[in-house]
């Protein structure tokens, strides 16, 4: 009798907890409401964040030291009345809290204001630097991020030994290397040439303007060659050290200890087990450094004289062009939240923990 109450209550549990039964559905139901309000908050964090981004941006550019009129007027005799005219013209005469609604009011349109040196849209300008920036720095991005996760894999894996002390160290070097040195570095001996070693690249640029075709597509290629090696060597490193540091916290772990009493080899536990589990601090690395594409390196298209968004925010930042040096602000740090964001809904897919 008994058996048979057992029996009985186990094949009711059973049927109860079916993949198709009321409980199953309404526990699907609220892993699903706890995603749900655990993605609504993280859209309303990243609604604050850029609001304070649309408020940084507006104040912090104009405590720099300059007058944007008297600059772009310098070496032209100019009245005072033509001063005060322009000042007029940009809207630089406004009070400051007038002058803070208008931005936020024409931000949030989309509208990101015309540029003082240019004397064209923002968004415009923008949009034309925009390719070269994504093409640089999303070529480097990819490069140095599946290097740094097989490396930082495989260094955690075998740590102690020759590899993991060679790939740590000269990671932590390049780390702590400033990439505008290690591109001016680059520029010595792989473009200038040092004694009887040629320059094999270019100095700087895109491309050398004679080319079409094919041809132009090896030509950008070969003047790539710097600053993505540039970009790469200081990004792996980093993702390297984040990838190690993870897998290392998981090695100890019970479920591997587990994975391998049952039989597994040494690669499917790496693969199928600890790595998976060692991923959410180099997800939210990766996800920052596609953030980065959209804002690329100031210094590095700086030094190698990249027609992008980092150069052209070096040219307004000189002026100082408010207009320009706030709306690309604006699209750096929106680029930064938006990858966060992602990386923020996509980590209850990776870890289930995470959100409840």
């Amino acid at each position: 009798m008994s058996s048979t109450a057992s029996s009985t209550t186990t094949t009711t549990a059973a049927v109860t907890r079916a993949p198709g039964s009321p409980d199953a559905r309404a526990a699907g139901g609220g892993n699903t409401t706890a995603y749900l309000r655990y993605a609504a908050g993280k859209l309303g964090s990243a609604a604050v964040s850029l609001f304070a981004v649309l408020v940084t941006s507006f104040f912090l550019f104009r405590i720099i030291p300059g007058d944007p009129v008297k600059a772009m007027t310098h070496g032209m005799p100019t009245s005072a009345e033509q001063l005060a005219t322009l000042r007029r013209q940009f809207g630089l005469d406004l009070p400051m809290w007038q002058q803070f609604t208008e931005y936020c009011a024409a931000a949030l349109t989309g509208d990101l204001g015309t540029s003082y040196q240019f004397h064209a849209p923002v968004g415009e300008l923008i949009a034309q630097k925009l390719p070269a920036t994504l093409l640089l720095t999303g070529v480097a991005v990819v490069i140095y991020s599946a290097l740094g996760l097989w490396l930082g894999t495989r260094s955690a894996w075998r740590h102690g030994g020759l590899g993991d002390k060679l790939n740590t160290g000269v990671a932590l070097t390049l780390w702590s290397v400033p990439s505008f040195w290690l591109g001016l570095l680059l520029i010595i001996v792989l473009s200038v040439g040092i004694g009887p070693l040629p320059g094999l690249f270019p100095t700087g640029g895109m491309e050398s303007g004679s080319e079409t075709g094919f041809a132009y597509v090896l030509d950008v290629a070969h003047h790539m060659v710097l600053p993505v090696l540039t970009l790469v060597a200081v990004g792996y490193a980093q993702t390297l050290l984040v990838m190690r540091s993870s897998l290392l916290d998981e090695m100890g772990s019970d479920y591997l200890t587990t994975a391998r009493a049952k039989g597994l080899r040494d690669d499917d536990v790496r693969r199928r087990h600890a790595v998976p589990n060692a991923l959410l601090p180099t997800v939210t690395m990766v996800f920052i450094n596609l953030g980065h594409v959209a804002a690329g390196s100031i210094l590095v298209e700086t030094v190698f004289s990249w027609p992008g968004l980092g150069g052209l925010f070096y040219q307004a930042l000189s002026v100082p062009d408010l207009p320009l040096v706030q709306g690309l602000f604006v699209v750096f740090a929106g680029a930064m939240i938006l990858m966060n964001l992602l990386a923020d809904v996509l980590y209850p897919l990776l870890d289930p923990r995470v959100g409840r």
